[in-house]
């Protein structure tokens, strides 16, 4: 089942999105970009927040000086967020060290990269995340503007990266201005993850507040799809 992923920036939105049906709360600031880091204090106080089972993951940020990058995300981990999604740059996503960013973080935590589809990362970057111990990817959009992420990426590319991540055995997520109304198309892929910040906004406004109607009709969308297929 592809399961709902909601970005709150504090602790009261996440209450909130776990109330309302969200299966991952993701901490991000979303007034710093596509990929903006919580301080630390407000990473705590959303992983305190959140009712177990529900998981947890926090961004880190996506810096392309590697040290910064990996001092983040080390950081982020010893809070006992479930995962922490590393932004990966043009420079990183295209030509970058993947091994050696992986061999600093090995053994330290479940780490996700994020992929930005506007910035066109290399097709052997899955597998090169898997090798360096990546648990996950997911796809998403840096600049807000350019575009949703359906309007970058066409269905064959979607599915195609969804299918590398499950060859690798990787957890895989899709995002980048979602909708409501993009959940039956995506979600047929079958992707692990749907992530959604601004589409679930009041006013479509990734920097102001959630809707909880807007969450509730999300999760109810993708209640809908079992196994990548809408249920009878």
């Amino acid at each position: 089942m592809t399961r709902l992923l909601v970005s709150v920036a504090n602790d009261v939105e996440a209450v909130m999105a776990a109330e309302q049906g969200a299966h991952l709360i993701d901490a991000k600031d979303p007034s710093r970009g596509a990929l903006g880091a919580l301080p630390l204090a407000a990473i705590e106080a959303i992983r305190r927040a959140v009712p177990h089972p529900i998981e947890t993951s926090a961004v880190a940020g996506d810096d392309e000086d590697i040290a910064r990058l990996v001092s983040s995300a080390l950081e982020i981990a010893r809070t006992g967020m479930s995962f922490v999604k590393l932004g990966l740059g043009k420079s990183l996503a295209q030509t970058g060290p993947i091994g050696s960013l992986g061999n600093r973080l090995r053994g330290q935590g479940r780490f996700v990269a994020v992929l930005f589809a506007d910035e066109e990362p290399r097709p052997s970057l899955v597998s090169d995340l898997r090798h360096a111990g990546f648990i996950g990817a997911m796809l998403d959009t840096r600049n807000k503007r350019a575009g949703r992420l359906r309007d970058i990426l066409a269905p064959s590319q979607l599915s195609g990266f969804v299918n590398a991540c499950r060859d690798e055995g990787m957890m895989c997520g899709l995002a980048g201005s979602l909708r409501i109304d993009d959940i039956p198309a995506l979600a047929v892929l079958g992707p692990d993850y749907l992530g959604f910040r601004g589409g679930l906004c009041v006013s479509r406004d990734r920097s102001g507040a959630l809707d909880p109607n807007a969450v509730r009709q999300a999760a109810d969308a993708l209640a809908d799809f079992v196994g990548g297929e809408r249920a009878a």
